[in-house]
């Protein structure tokens, strides 16, 4: 016990002393240059989400693929969550400059490769290379502003400009994918990425020189494997869930869980475990998780599904469909600088659950909307959307790093990350299947008046003029059943958050009245 105490308290002086060290070691405006460039990559993500989930009608249409959609976001998805984790013990092992380079690079190659797409497998098969990088490009930024920043209150500030980052890229990106795809091809919208990445790499390497205490461990491959065909056996048996055999599907899921069940006992023994059993031992940090997964599910949903409801549903261009992400995109700014303000002063669940309140309006009004709702409508829930989302993000991203132990922050903030992008991949599989299963069974009830073929070419606005005008109400109908059970189902994870918040309220209020009596 005296061992692991003072264990832990060598931890703690070792990762004081090298952040207090590069702060005096990189100079305000070496700073400024570093943080710049980090933030670009938070940009570039929120730029390629929104320009992706803008143009995937046309990437649908193109290669007739409505049926693979969900493995066209699931494959990038799981990109990430499989690399995740990896990236933070490689910037452990390595070096955080070195880690943040090379993920960028692989983001790069995975652009590009999208870009020349000749058919809908390669296209597939890059977006997952580009989200292994993509796994590297979005945590290590975050850890390596804790190198950066001791304080807490200073490290809230630049993470809410890099979710401010991310929602002005997303404010752009909307408007961009949509001018390309009306004027060009939806293939150029991939290589915006490439000056962006290019810039963020050279900037890093020239003026990022922090010292940093490697780790000199031995490294769980045990750990490695087992935790990356477990999460994708797993993924895999829930994509195809209503596609192919339900014995098949339920077998790769039990397999993952299997396989991820014999990782925990593994890294019991190993001398650096990929994911610490300590963090599980650490009730603050499991609710931060919990509610990280609760919220980015739900929020996936209108991500992916927005535009494709006004392209689809209320017959608009990509241009005009991406731009239902516009107002969200400046209520996340909204939400991410109030929260960092504020976040002094309020309780940190008050502050989730005000974004709560707004995730739930957004999601109770679509479950609500009609087939005549209108265009408004769907910015207005945008917005609040938008609040939530930029609330929520700040907040429980900060909460992670204050909550975990010193040595454990790099690996929480990752697998904090993990939990996102599992949430949104598994949900996004589960939506995709939703979709899958509405429009199939839309078609068969048609009675061969509509096929699947058509049904991909409903949701893109340059190719719904081919299709029999007497048909499309009909084929609307179909694809609004399917949005409008996605919507139910990602208001059900919410309620499932608001009734964990309402639980720790009511801790909160005990604990209070019980110290007052004390």
């Amino acid at each position: 016990m005296i061992l692991s105490t003072g264990s832990k308290f060598c931890d703690l002086i070792c990762v004081t002393v090298l952040v207090r060290l590069g702060e005096l070691i990189l100079s305000r405006n070496e700073k400024i240059l570093v943080t710049f460039a980090l933030v670009l990559s938070n940009a570039m993500a929120g730029l390629d989400g929104t320009i992706v989930n803008t143009v995937l009608p046309a990437i649908i249409s193109d290669f007739h693929a409505i049926q693979d959609m969900g493995w066209i976001v699931a494959s990038f998805l799981l990109g990430m969550a499989v690399t995740t984790p990896l990236w933070s013990k490689f910037g452990e092992r390595y070096g955080n400059k070195r880690a943040y380079i090379l993920a960028t690079l692989i983001f790069m190659v995975g652009a590009l490769l999208q870009g020349v797409a000749p058919n809908v497998i390669w296209f597939i098969v890059a977006r997952g290379f580009m989200g292994i990088g993509a796994g590297g490009v979005n945590t290590i930024p975050f850890i390596i502003y804790a190198q950066l920043f001791a304080s807490l209150k200073r490290r809230g500030q630049v993470i809410g400009i890099a979710a401010a980052s991310f929602s002005g890229a997303s404010i752009i990106g909307p408007l961009l994918g949509g001018w390309i795809v009306d004027q060009f091809s939806w293939h150029w919208v991939f290589y915006v990425n490439l000056p962006i990445a290019l810039l963020s790499i050279l900037i890093v390497a020239i003026w990022f020189n922090v010292p940093q205490q490697l780790n000199k461990a031995s490294i769980d491959y045990h750990g490695i494997i087992l935790m990356v065909l477990g999460l994708s056996a797993m993924l895999i048996g829930i994509q195809e869930l209503g596609v192919l055999p339900t014995l098949f599907t339920l077998g790769c899921v039990g397999c993952g869980l299997l396989l991820l069940v014999v990782m925990v006992f593994a890294e019991r023994r190993a001398e650096d475990p990929i994911v610490p059993g300590r963090l599980f031992k650490n009730p603050q940090l499991v609710i931060d998780f919990v509610l990280f997964a609760l919220l980015w599910g739900a929020f996936v949903a209108f991500n992916i599904y927005i535009p494709m409801w006004a392209q689809g549903i209320l017959g608009l261009s990509a241009l005009i469909g991406g731009m239902t992400q516009i107002p969200g995109a400046f209520a996340n700014f909204g939400g991410s600088e109030w929260g960092a303000i504020v976040q002094r002063k309020l309780w940190r669940y008050d502050i989730i659950s005000i974004g709560e309140v707004a995730f739930l309006v957004t999601f109770i009004g679509l479950c609500f909307a009609s087939q005549r709702t209108g265009y408004g409508f769907l910015l207005v829930m945008g917005a609040f959307e938008g609040f939530g989302i930029g609330l929520s993000f700040n907040i429980l991203q900060v909460a992670v790093q204050s909550d975990a132990e010193p040595r454990d922050m790099p690996i929480a903030t990752s697998f904090a990350y993990l939990i996102r992008i599992l949430a949104q991949t598994f949900m996004s599989a589960i939506y995709g299947v939703i979709l899958n299963h509405a429009l199939l069974a839309g078609v068969k009830g048609s009675q061969g008046k509509i096929t699947m073929a058509m049904m991909n070419r409903l949701s893109n606005s340059q190719t719904v003029r081919s299709l029999p005008q007497s048909l499309v109400p009909e084929m609307k109908q179909i694809f609004f059943l399917g949005l409008h059970h996605i919507m139910l189902t990602a208001l059900a994870l919410l309620v499932i958050a608001a009734g964990i918040l309402i639980v720790l309220y009511a801790i909160g209020m005990a604990r209070s009245e019980k110290s007052v009596l004390n």
